[in-house]
């Protein structure tokens, strides 16, 4: 198999032009790619993409399948004639969120406070269910088959808009970051991811219909596909050369975005005669409406008033490590020598709208950012800098030897039933 290197050496004179950068000025704001394509000769790229990522992803699932393994010990043990049953390798899985979208997929929305988890997710669960008899167990199948999607899309988006090595770091990063092994789990996370890359894919290609309808899917995921509506806006704006003169009628693919809020809006409507019912329900978890600062400083005060090796302690060092790093990739999206160029702004647009956003529901008491190591997931493009930093050998092995760490730890946690995220 070709390294990306090889690859990209090797077609680089018949790859897509990237949208152009920041130095260009006649051509900045021209569409992202101007050619048309048909599907038939995009598969060839399509199919490239994947052999590029089958091997991180296969090898990650070995890793975790090895894990969930090794992780029978810790309920058998030691020196123990107990056994436990075959299905204990995915019944170990159905931890947290696994049993409200489970619920969700069975019952329908029973209560209010279930709208806090949006509704595409258990309705394909449900669906898949038909064959499974067993709606956890198609939760695990898409997810799974999401995170593949999710992988190979990524590929493709940094391939074109920078090079294949960059992709491959990406991917690699992407797969390994400490709360990574969720896309695995029967959560919505790489259902949520699949979708917004798809929109971005799109959205960076021209073709908006099809940025606006995975954009409405993204939404009826979760609430944070409402996002991608200021970046889709921009981008369309730059492609048009932010003239007026120049808006089509396509541009009201954009309102694709935001329908999928109100579809499920007007549901909650329908079932509780509250349209925003799925906001009221975080207060079932004890988040509120706060500055995007607020978690973080709540967070901090928390480490500092309890004993270092204490659960509260532990966790928010955790949790709020992830929120601060992620912050600073953020950051690097603007500034230094690894930020986007000007035809790339959308990128580093996103990042900090997604971010921003998380932030906006802290909970309260002692865990103010409490899952939000596993939200920082959504905000990708951090990892393309993350992608351009691992140029340099040293931080490329620094990275790599302690997210796998973390990571292990993070899901053998999750595994025996520990709270994590």
């Amino acid at each position: 198999m070709d390294t990306p290197m090889e690859y990209f050496k090797e077609n680089q004179t018949t790859l897509d032009v990237a949208p152009p950068t920041a130095t260009t000025s006649k051509d900045e704001a021209a569409p992202a790619r101007q050619e048309k394509k048909t599907p038939l000769s995009e598969w060839p790229k399509w199919f490239h993409a994947i052999k590029q990522v089958l091997p991180i992803y296969i090898s990650l699932h070995l890793a975790f399948l090895i894990l969930t393994y090794g992780s029978a010990l810790f309920s058998i043990g030691n020196f123990s004639p107990k056994t436990l049953p075959i299905s204990t390798l995915w019944h170990t899985w159905y931890r947290w969120d696994s049993g409200h979208f489970t619920a969700i997929a069975s019952n329908g929305y029973d209560a209010a406070w279930r709208t806090a988890f949006f509704p595409l997710f258990p309705l394909l669960e449900r669906a898949g269910a038909f064959l499974t008899h067993d709606p956890f167990i198609a939760g695990l199948i898409i997810s799974n088959l999401a995170g593949l999607g999710m992988l190979v899309v990524l590929y493709r988006l940094v391939q074109e808009d920078f090079d294949a090595q960059r992709a491959f770091r990406t991917v690699l990063y992407f797969s390994l970051f400490p709360t990574a092994f969720f896309f695995a789990a029967a959560y919505n996370e790489s259902l949520f991811l699949v979708l917004t890359l798809l929109s971005f894919y799109h959205m960076r290609r021209g073709n908006w219909w099809l940025a606006g309808l995975f954009g409405l899917l993204a939404s009826l995921t979760r609430s944070a596909g409402l996002v991608l509506f200021l970046p889709f806006c921009y981008e369309y704006l730059r492609q048009h050369q932010f003239n007026s003169k120049n808006i089509r009628f396509d541009s009201m693919s954009s309102l694709g975005i935001p329908a999928g809020l109100a579809i499920f809006a007007l549901y909650c409507y329908y079932k509780f005669h509250d349209p925003l019912s799925f906001s009221h329900a975080q207060v079932t978890w004890s988040r509120h409406l706060h500055a995007p600062w607020r978690g973080l400083i709540n967070s901090f005060t928390v480490i500092l008033n309890r004993h270092v090796l204490s659960f509260d302690s532990i966790h928010n060092v955790i949790d709020l490590s992830a929120c601060l790093f992620i912050l600073a990739l953020v950051v690097l999206c603007f500034v230094g020598p690894w930020k986007f160029p000007r035809a790339y702004w959308v990128y580093g647009f996103y990042a900090a709208l997604i971010y921003i956003f998380i932030l906006l529901f802290p909970a309260d008491g002692s865990a103010p950012l409490q899952s939000y190591s596993r939200f920082m997931l959504e905000v990708f493009p951090v990892f393309i800098v993350l992608a351009a930093l691992g140029k340099k050998q040293w931080f490329n092995l620094y990275y790599l030897v302690l997210s796998v760490s973390i990571l292990s730890f993070m899901l053998l946690q999750f595994l025996t039933g520990r709270w994590i995220v």
